[in-house]
């Protein structure tokens, strides 16, 4: 294992969550949690795995990418210290806990495959009649190749909701602290990117690991979803654990 705690040390990282364990909404931890995530360094490739190399179980908190993002704030957000985040992110960025590069969820639905508990789909109860159900083969691209080289291709059923389908009806069931994926209509993925559902100052915002941007910000919901495809929402369920003080 390999521990990089980036701007903050161990010791105000547990404290940080500890405080944030008294918070009784979750969304509003979720807000708090990755509130302190703005202004962190967007940067691809900080795990290490793949077929051929082994797998290491990384914590790196001083670089980001989107997905690595909403994992940190997940672990932390059912954590009651620093030490239950790093076991707790464990348990969340890999398939029954095990630490191996074909066990690492590698697709924002594999949250609901094998977090089972943890999140619940509201795709269709936020879209409705509006939601559009489709069939995927996970990792295979339209010429039969992977995505991930090594990993098996998954079928697996998808519900979105069509950007244009994305009214002040629909965007007002949205809760703040809900994981939001950017569908794709590409061959094999489910989303194209990942952020969190935040609700402020009479707005919706993606707070979102952002490569365009090079760091973790808030962008206005409306504007970064118009030409793209959809979202999935999948939203955090309540955590019954004791709060650490």
């Amino acid at each position: 294992m390999k521990v990089i705690t980036g701007k903050r040390t161990e010791k105000e990282l547990d404290q940080i969550i500890r405080e944030s364990s008294k918070i009784g909404d979750t969304g509003g931890r979720i807000d708090v949690l990755s509130g302190e995530f703005l202004g962190t360094d967007y940067r691809e490739h900080t795990l290490l795995g793949d077929w051929n190399t082994p797998e290491v179980f990384i914590v790196n908190l001083e670089g980001v990418d989107c997905f690595t993002f909403i994992d940190y704030v997940e672990a932390m957000r059912i954590s009651g210290s620093f030490s239950d985040f790093v076991a707790n992110l464990q348990k969340i960025r890999y398939k029954n806990g095990m630490v191996s590069f074909g066990g690492r969820n590698h697709f924002f639905t594999d949250w609901m495959e094998c977090n089972t508990g943890l999140a619940k789909d509201v795709t269709e109860e936020i879209g409705r009649s509006a939601t559009v159900i489709v069939r995927k083969t996970l990792n295979k691209k339209g010429d039969g190749t992977s995505w991930v080289p090594g990993l098996l291709h998954m079928e697996r059923e998808i519900r979105y909701i069509p950007s244009g389908a994305l009214n002040d009806q629909v965007l007002g069931r949205l809760r703040k602290g809900d994981y939001a994926g950017i569908y794709s209509n590409a061959a094999g993925l489910d989303v194209s990117h990942v952020g969190i559902i935040i609700k402020g100052k009479g707005n919706i915002y993606l707070r979102h690991a952002s490569s365009r941007h090079g760091k973790v910000v808030d962008e206005d919901l409306r504007n970064y979803i118009s030409g793209k495809p959809g979202l999935i929402i999948l939203r955090p369920l309540a955590m019954m654990h004791k709060a650490a003080g």
